[in-house]
């Protein structure tokens, strides 16, 4: 693996579908309602809208990708992205874990105002999606994958059509979900019916997002499309094809790689579909990762930067993005400092829309002057908080707070210090000074937020969930007899079932 000075001065040049829906209903019943009239979504879009991808991978590190030369990946689909659209080289998920950078891509708030303080926390129905907007905008709207905004933990089961969280309460007209990370053969639920599909996880998506994107295409529909996968998120089980470049790896470590090569084999299904379609060069496809890599897997994942999943060191929070829209992009490499919570600002303002569809405060910004030509800095800082730590990226500086309570704070010079060894605050007093203040009167906003001030009602719903186990579910239960053995599931009826 070169070093991480090595891949940010390369940074800075310019360097099958296998699955099929097996479909039975395992008992479940879907809202009897059909799918959604969008007869007069086609009028309410205005002509020329990019149609909108956005595709997360689940715990891939920044330095998970072929095209910064990982020692033993490769990724010829999203290399072959990378050359034909916009690589974010400084690019951050809005949180370390999984959950809250979820919540940040759909509303374009840090993590904690949503109510998604960590993983399995469900985001508040109070908040303001993209996809609503998206909506109410004249798309069509699909989710595809892995969930978790439903306050549910352990291994990704079936989203139930009784669940008050699902995806059709946050905007999503259609959606084929499961609510967390899965694997091989998944048990999946469309709209609420229970579906067994075999194949890799990432081909099975992208299967059916494919299948959504076709039906749109050729109604003349335009659509916004989100692929959340399971992979590369333990446990890990690829196909034997898949592993065969890694012989020499650590079991783990083989099947964690073997994922991430279905999963780039599902971007080439996806942008070849959209060429075949005749619809590439309007259609905005966005992917990244939804925060840092992981620990113990060989080779490195995070390209040599500090820190892992759950860390605020940049190893937890930098992941690899790309965007390509050719109608508007031209290829390039950038190292722009910009994060998930700028989706949603970017596409409001890519299709013109009034401020107001956002009535909360977002902490992200727009993106859409870099898509046309570089911007020397960024005007307004990147704030994460999670689990009492805090920090804020100001272009080249990063302040750190290991401890909120404590308030003591670090500074790191990333442009100078890309592996945050040194803090700097003594040279540079007077930025730390000043993002100190910006970081604590940031903060002091979030903790309105979380009380619910943002909210017309000035209160958290009283019904919001907490986290729980899905063997804690009522309406799960009856399923348990026939999930037991399920190798995705079984660990869970050990040590949880109640």
């Amino acid at each position: 693996m070169p070093s991480i000075n090595t891949l940010l001065i390369r940074s800075r040049s310019r360097m099958v579908l296998v699955a099929t829906a097996a479909t039975f209903i395992l008992g479940v019943i879907a809202n009897a309602a059909g799918d959604e009239d969008v007869s007069s979504n086609a009028a309410a879009a205005a002509n020329g809208r990019p149609n909108i991808v956005l595709v997360m991978t689940d715990d891939q590190g920044w330095g998970q990708t072929g095209y910064y030369n990982h020692p033993v990946l490769k990724t010829p689909y999203l290399d072959a992205m990378s050359e034909n659209g916009l690589r974010m080289d400084r690019f951050y998920a809005g949180a370390p874990v999984c959950s809250p950078t979820r919540a940040s891509v759909l509303t374009g708030r840090s993590n904690d105002r949503t109510g998604v303080q960590s993983h399995g926390y469900a985001l508040r129905r109070q908040e303001t999606t993209i996809a609503s907007v998206l909506k109410d905008a004249g798309y069509v709207t699909g989710h595809f994958g892995k969930w978790h905004l439903n306050g549910l933990r352990g291994a990704g089961v079936p989203v139930l059509h009784t669940d008050n969280h699902h995806p059709g309460h946050f905007g999503f007209d259609q959606w084929v979900s499961v609510t967390n990370f899965f694997d091989r053969d998944p048990l999946m639920s469309r709209r609420g019916k229970f579906e067994q599909f075999t194949g890799d996880s990432s081909d099975v998506a992208m299967t059916e997002a494919i299948d959504f994107i076709s039906r749109q295409s050729k109604a003349n529909q335009p659509f916004f499309t989100v692929v959340w996968f399971g992979s590369p998120h333990s446990p890990w089980l690829a196909d034997d094809e898949d592993l065969k470049p890694f012989a020499s790896l650590d079991k783990d470590s083989r099947h964690h790689y073997g994922e991430l090569v279905a999963m780039d084999r599902s971007i080439g299904t996806l942008r070849d579909s959209l060429r075949r379609l005749g619809i590439a060069e309007n259609t905005l496809v966005w992917y990244c990762s939804d925060n840092g890599g992981l620990p113990k897997i060989t080779p490195d994942t995070v390209g040599g930067l500090r820190g892992n999943k759950g860390s605020l060191y940049e190893g937890g929070l930098r992941v690899p993005a790309i965007v390509e829209w050719p109608a508007t992009i031209q290829p390039r490499v950038t190292n722009y400092p910009a994060c998930t919570m700028d989706i949603f600002p970017t596409l409001v303002d890519l299709l013109s829309l009034a401020p107001s569809v956002a009535p909360n405060p977002l902490d992200g910004v727009s993106l859409k002057p870099l898509f046309h030509e570089e911007i020397e800095s960024r005007e307004k800082p990147i704030p994460f908080r999670f689990s009492n730590k805090a920090a804020l990226i100001d272009n080249d500086f990063k302040l750190l707070a290991e401890n909120l309570d404590r308030s003591k704070f670090v500074l790191y010079d990333l442009n100078n210090d890309p592996t945050e060894t040194t803090d700097v605050t003594a040279e540079h007093p007077q930025v730390a000074k000043r993002m100190q203040k910006s970081l604590v009167e940031w903060n002091e906003s979030v903790k309105a937020s979380v009380a619910g001030k943002d909210y017309p009602e000035g209160r958290v719903d009283p019904d919001h969930p907490e986290p729980r186990w899905w063997t804690e579910v009522e309406d799960y239960k009856p399923f348990f007899d026939q999930w037991q053995d399920r190798w995705e599931y079984a660990r869970y009826f050990k040590t949880k079932r109640k």
